[in-house]
């Protein structure tokens, strides 16, 4: 299997099981119904239910097992009252084949766009009657899924005398929309009675997953409300692929491309105004195939319709930890990613014909030919847009990317002079290369430090991350100094002033990391790194045991508790002790929604927390109860039940809490802050992601004045 067969193979699957939430608006506006009869020469018709599915949505097929995916989805069925009118004949079938879909949480079945469920009944009387059904479905897309109340229907049967003779062998009879019967459906939440009859594909699983919702997504870094978040999130998703796209011009692939490219176009076109035409189509056709790449790893995701914790899977996260070392050893020198040669002959090939296909094809070209370079820097780009949760995010991070390419192309031509300035290649692109290797090792550190958090490994603790960053940007530094040499480099014979300041920012930052291992805040790399209290021993060695008041009934709870921040704050991860030891000591309860993950949530607790007007709020006014929603402890077996929150059984820590707060709040998102009475009342409103002081420390002295307010109406 070649490189790129095997990268797209991953992201084919991982996009396949990417999370989404749970959309919060009505159903009826992603599915509309209609009812029809077809009569028949027998004595016989066929009720039909039509589902109009809007794009990208879906519906379960009658077949749909939970039990064979995980509990995920609902089967569509449909339940018709006993009439002794009619008898049915067979089984609900469907109007075409469903889309059958596999991964690690089994195998679901379900349908697009439109699907028509039908049921043939047999006719026992000339006169007119009634049929009324119930219908039962889940429709999902990739932000989640809807479960409506059951709606039911009536489908008005025709006097047939003589068993067909009103109505000709095939006509058909429209007896209701969505539109008509919305206040019936709105109305109705019943479940079938015990004189009727449910049809449907034979399954035990039926009766036990009626009325299950698809499991949640919990994202691991949202914050404010839901629109601006997502403006907010695209934007730096595609800075930072520009950002990625600016490496990747610095590179022994890309770079000497500039000037030869930008040479053939302003030479071989005739005039100029025609060779910028030319570069600005060439920079163009840049943005569409990268685009395009993106694109196509959004279309995977299209079918998605099960939930799965990207950010907490140590499957996957141990996978993008192996991707980034190997993108190291490869701009480290140890081996090159290349394409077959083939590839690159035959596009090279078509490029030679002219025109603006000539131009198209040379733009794949260079996309090829450079892709020895820019594979791993994409390669990471795409692994940091899918870690960041957004669907679209692959095809706003190569639009970056691709537009930081091609920009040069364009800029070049349009302004030819400017390659005067430009510096010669030579030794100092495979310097780029190398330190974008070492900067990999940095940044693959991070994806291995989410699984030992959710996971509770304790291996890579904050002494050995904050050591690894270290010793890397010490090396960088070094290195660009001229000190470090590999097997592939130039001897550095003159150091320009621009390399000696990068070699100075990298020492710096090595230094300033330095402390970090000893206990220092570290705020530049707060989300990334672990915690400070994710050490060996809290950097007790360093500092001592933080001081607290201690009293007989905190020493019968202190075992309970747990530090957080810079070890100076308390937190229970216990909801119920908590509570229990608020009312004891007649505090309200901080309810803090988190995440090993959560970026957010770490800097919320080493910047806002630590901070003298919150810190001692929290040491001695209210009583703190983290619950971390991606915890992947498992709970006791009998605390392993089907929640409807999440769709799906509860098995670890981390579901027990999303379940709680999607239930109680409504929200998914981390970090989220509630004051609460001790008996679970709330006296505040939720509050999200919050930097500023100011801000957190109203909600805080809030919430502690309606606690007073609400304990003065118990006294």
């Amino acid at each position: 299997m070649t490189y790129t067969k095997m990268i797209t193979s991953f992201f084919a699957v991982l996009f396949s099981v990417m999370a989404f939430g749970q959309p919060g608006d009505s159903w009826k506006n992603y599915v509309t119904w209609s009812f029809s009869v077809d009569y028949h020469d027998n004595c016989e018709a066929t009720l039909n239910a039509t589902a109009k599915l809007a794009e990208h949505w879906h519906i379960f097929s009658i077949t749909h097992d939970p039990d064979k995916a995980d509990f995920i989805g609902m089967p569509t069925t449909l339940t018709f009252s006993k009439n002794a009118s009619y008898d049915l004949v067979g089984k609900v079938k469907e109007s075409k084949k469903p889309i059958v879909f596999k991964d690690d949480f089994g195998e679901q079945i379900y349908h697009e766009k439109q699907v028509t469920f039908s049921q043939r009944i047999k006719l026992k009387t000339d006169g007119e009657f009634d049929v009324k059904m119930e219908y039962e479905f889940q429709i999902c897309d990739e932000n989640g899924c809807l479960f409506p109340p059951a709606p039911d229907h009536t489908f008005k049967i025709r006097a047939n005398t003589n068993c067909g003779a009103v109505k000709p062998a095939g006509t058909k009879e429209q007896t209701g929309d969505n539109s008509s019967q919305t206040e019936e459906n709105s109305t109705s939440d019943k479940t079938a009675s015990s004189d009727e009859s449910v049809v449907t594909a034979p399954s035990d699983s039926v009766a036990k997953t009626a009325k299950k919702e698809s499991k949640a997504f919990v994202p691991i870094d949202n914050s404010k409300d839901a629109s601006s978040e997502k403006e907010v999130n695209l934007w730096l998703i595609f800075l930072g692929g520009f950002g990625a796209g600016l490496a990747a011009l610095f590179t022994p692939c890309v770079f000497p491309m500039i000037p030869m490219t930008v040479t053939f176009f302003t030479k071989q076109s005739g005039s100029r105004a025609k060779g910028i035409g030319n570069a600005v189509i060439y920079g163009l056709s840049i943005i569409v195939i990268y685009v395009s790449i993106g694109l196509l790893i959004n279309l995977l995701t299209d079918n998605a319709s099960v939930v799965y914790e990207v950010s907490t899977s140590a499957t996957l996260n141990l996978i993008f930890f192996a991707i980034f070392i190997i993108f190291a050893f490869s701009f480290l020198g140890a081996f090159e990613i290349q394409l077959p040669t083939s590839w690159i002959n035959k596009t090279d090939a078509q490029a030679d014909r002219g025109g603006l296909i000539g131009i198209f094809f040379m733009a794949i070209t260079l996309v090829l030919v450079s892709f020895s370079c820019t594979g791993p820097i994409v390669g990471t780009a795409l692994v940091e847009a899918i870690a960041s949760g957004s669907v679209i995010a692959p095809a706003v991070i190569m639009g970056g990317f691709a537009t930081a390419l091609a920009l040069p192309f364009t800029l070049f031509a349009i302004f030819p002079s400017w390659l005067k300035n430009l510096p010669q290649s030579g030794g100092w692109l495979n310097s780029v290369k190398v330190v974008l290797g070492l900067l990999e090792i940095a940044l693959a550190m991070k994806f291995l430090s989410m699984v030992d958090l959710a996971y509770h490994w304790d291996i890579l603790t904050r002494e050995i991350f904050v050591a690894v960053w270290v010793v890397v940007f010490a090396i960088i530094g070094i290195y660009l100094l001229g000190k470090i040499q590999f097997s592939h480099d130039s001897p550095v014979e003159k150091l320009t002033v621009t390399r000696f300041m990068f070699a100075l920012t990298a020492l710096v930052f090595a230094v300033y990391l330095l402390p970090g291992m000893w206990g220092a805040p570290l705020s530049m790399i707060d989300g990334v790194a672990p915690p400070r209290t994710h050490s060996e021993d809290n950097f007790r060695f360093v500092k001592g045991n933080p001081e607290f008041e201690v009293t007989d009934l905190f020493t019968e709870y202190r075992s309970y508790m747990h530090e957080v921040g810079d070890g100076s704050i308390l937190v229970f991860h216990d909801l119920e002790k908590a509570q229990e030891y608020a009312a004891k000591v007649d505090k309200p309860v901080l309810l803090d929604f988190t995440g090993h993950s959560c970026a957010n949530c770490r800097k919320t607790e080493s910047t806002v927390w630590t901070n003298d007007k919150i810190r001692p709020i929290l040491q001695n006014e209210v009583v703190i109860a983290s619950l971390y929603c991606d915890d992947r402890e498992k709970l006791p077996e009998d605390e392993q039940v089907y929640s409807e929150n999440l769709g799906g059984k509860m098995k670890t820590v981390g579901n027990k809490w999303s379940d709680f707060q999607i239930g109680k709040y409504g929200q998914i998102s981390q970090p989220l802050y509630v004051m609460t009475h001790w008996d679970g009342s709330d006296l505040s409103e939720p509050l999200g992601y919050e930097p500023n002081i100011g801000n957190y420390l109203s909600f805080l002295r809030k919430g502690i004045e309606n606690y007073k307010k609400y304990q003065s109406t118990m006294e």
